[in-house]
Formats: structure tokens, sequence, C-alpha cells
């Protein structure tokens, strides 16, 4: 079972299980978003929480105690609530648990709310800490949309245009999932990142000192996504050589640096939210 929502130029399908976005139709039925095909990779949007990316040997330690959590968390892995839908907008929550306990010493909620306007889908994860004390958290997206894109002749010719020139430095994952304390040299050309199956030999490309809040993935005759991620400090770009997908992914927080032995609030891009407290997240696609 998904979730329909629809304006007269946009139709979006989630599925409860991990509140995933499983389908972005057009107005001509061309669905803009990667098919999850398992032979390279069957996810298609998760959602990203508590933590992006990898934990060093998967736990971090808090309040004296150690936990084991997996890589990106484990929104992906349950099973959403609907809270209230509509014609144009849906809202899922993941509310902790004894089992989200166990790995993420936490009470929480963890609401996502999609909505479609026009051409534009808006995506919202809005994080309440129920907890008596603060919860450092993460929090990003990860969709993956067609490479190439619907309309285009193939995967040559695609380009990502940031809003802001990027000259700075990009770091890369090690083997182990952490991040590799060496920056290397930006593939971005001005404000141009042209795309090419051989930028992601090394996994994902990750910018931690991004200036830009938006950018346009774009290929030849026209066919282009706008993506806004305003309050998003961080961005990952990632495919598998071979495959039809770029995951475009803001992210608040990103893997554990290698070596890294702090505590889960000292780590670089993670947000406390204090008791009672909510905060939100959005990504924006626009088609077209």
């Amino acid at each position: 079972m998904a979730f329909r929502i629809a304006s007269d130029r946009l139709t979006a399908e989630i599925s409860p299980d991990g509140a995933e976005l499983r389908r972005l139709t057009d107005g001509a039925g061309r669905d803009w978003l990667w098919d999850g095909d398992p032979a390279f990779w069957a996810g298609r949007a998760p959602v990203l929480f508590p933590i992006v990316g990898t934990l060093r040997d998967d736990q971090f330690r808090w309040q004296g105690r150690d936990y084991h959590l997996p890589r990106h968390g484990f929104a992906r892995r349950r099973t959403f609530t609907l809270v209230e839908q509509g014609g144009d907008g849906v809202i899922l929550r993941l509310e902790s648990d004894d089992e989200t306990r166990a790995a993420w010493p936490f009470d929480f909620t963890l609401d996502m709310i999609f909505t479609v306007r026009g051409a534009t889908l808006t995506m919202t994860g809005r994080i309440a800490n129920h907890s008596d004390g603060p919860m450092p958290t993460s929090f990003g997206f990860h969709p993956a949309l067609r490479w190439p894109l619907p309309g285009t002749p193939g995967k040559a010719g695609h380009s990502i245009r940031f809003a802001k020139a990027e000259p700075a430095p990009i770091r890369r994952l090690g083997g182990d999932g952490l991040l590799d304390p060496a920056p290397r040299p930006t593939p971005v050309e001005g404000d141009i990142l042209r795309l090419d199956d051989t930028l992601f030999a090394e996994d994902a490309l990750i910018f931690d000192r991004l200036e830009s809040r938006a950018l346009t993935y774009q290929g030849p005759g026209g066919a282009r996504v706008a993506v806004d991620f305003e309050g998003m400090p961080y961005l990952g770009l990632w495919m598998k050589p071979g495959a039809g997908y770029l995951c475009i992914e803001p992210w608040q927080g990103f893997s554990d640096p290698a070596g890294f032995e702090g505590s889960l609030d000292e780590k670089q891009g993670m947000v406390t939210i204090a008791p009672g407290v909510s905060r939100s997240f959005t990504m924006a696609i626009t088609i077209g």
C-alpha cells in the first residue's frame, strides 16, 4: 500500500515502510524517481534518521553506555503510521518505542510531511524531543532521481549547476564507511559539476563546506530538476557506476571521521534538540 498525493502536474506515491517516496510522476506519466532495481540498489528515497552515514564500529557511547546503530539509522526500516492525508499532502509518523530506545536512548516523534503544489514536491522531516534531556541527532534525505532524466537520449551531457560557486575541497569515505580525513580537490568547475560514472568510483562525493542551498540537475534537451534544501548544510551525491540513478542527498550530519572517539554530542554535524522542542528539515524537488 502506498499513499498517493497529486496536483495537476505531479503525482507522488509514498510507502509507509520507511516513509519512503516510491514514485514521482509528471503529467505525462513519466517517473522521475529511480525504480529500485535490486541489481544495483533496492532503495529509492530512504529517510536517514537518527544518524547520517556510518558510526565507528556501528556504535556510539552516551552517558556511559554503548549503543549499536547501523548505517543511516533505523527510520528507513520502520513502518510509519498515518497521521493525516489529503489530496495533495500526507503526514506519516514514527514514534519511539522499546525497540528504538534499545538503539537510540531518547523519546521522540518523527513526522514525515509530504506536499505537492504544482510541479513541486516538498518533503519535511519534523523531529520532536520528548526526552527529559537534550537529544543530539542527525537527519538526511536520500532520493534517487533517474539518470538519464526522462526525455533525454542517454546519460551523457548531464550536470549539476549549484546556486553558488563551490571551490572548497570535498570529502570521501574510506572502505569502512568512515569519513576520510584527507580533503580532495573539488570536481566542480565554478558552479558546474559535469556528471560521469567515474566520479563515483570511490563512492559518494561529500560536500562538507557547501556554499549553496539549491541546485539544478539538468540533462540535454532541457530536462531539469530544481532541488532546494535551505537550512541543510551538507550534501552527498552518490550512485553505483553503471546504474541509472543519481542520489541528491541534503544532510544534517555525516559519517564519523576515521579515528573519531568523542561522544555523540561532540560529533561534527549533529544538532541538539532541547526537551519539548522540535526541529524541521526540508527538501523540495521541482520537475521541469
